[in-house]
């Protein structure tokens, strides 16, 4: 069994994000795209997208954390762990984002750039640092 741990930095809880198959990466930040970037043939032409971070609140005064309240399209999310750069991984949805109408696309990086989340119909109530993601393989550099 691969030990992911030594090609992520800034873990937020090892215990938990270990304690099935893979590493969890958890939600620092969601970003709403609102200027549509630019992809030409040549790259000379290529233009970032505009992302504004999007709200969140506490359910409660008492709580410690925020939660985003997601509707229906497509978001950015920001990891709060990093990768060595040591190896490439491959980055797939935890299977409760899937049941709850949410997903990525599984992606092979060796560095954790946003990621766009697609949020179903219905909406998705995430909370900071929640465990949206697994890294399940990784290839050493």
């Amino acid at each position: 069994m691969t030990d992911f741990t030594e090609y992520v930095t800034d873990i937020v809880h090892e215990p938990t994000q270990t304690d099935s198959p893979g590493l969890d990466l958890t939600v620092a930040e969601v970003y709403e795209v609102v200027e549509p970037g630019r992809i030409d043939f040549g790259g000379g032409e290529l233009d970032s997208a505009g992302v504004t971070p999007h709200s969140s609140e506490k359910r409660d005064p008492a709580d410690d954390y925020e939660w985003w309240t997601l509707r229906g399209g497509q978001y950015l999310v920001e990891y709060n762990e990093s990768l060595t750069g040591e190896a490439t991984v491959t980055l797939q949805p935890r299977t409760e984002l899937l049941e709850r109408g949410a997903t990525h696309p599984t992606l092979h990086v060796d560095t954790l750039s946003r990621v766009p989340l697609s949020v179903g119909g219905a909406g998705l109530k995430l909370k900071e640092n929640a465990r949206v993601s697994t890294i399940v393989a990784a290839d050493e550099q």
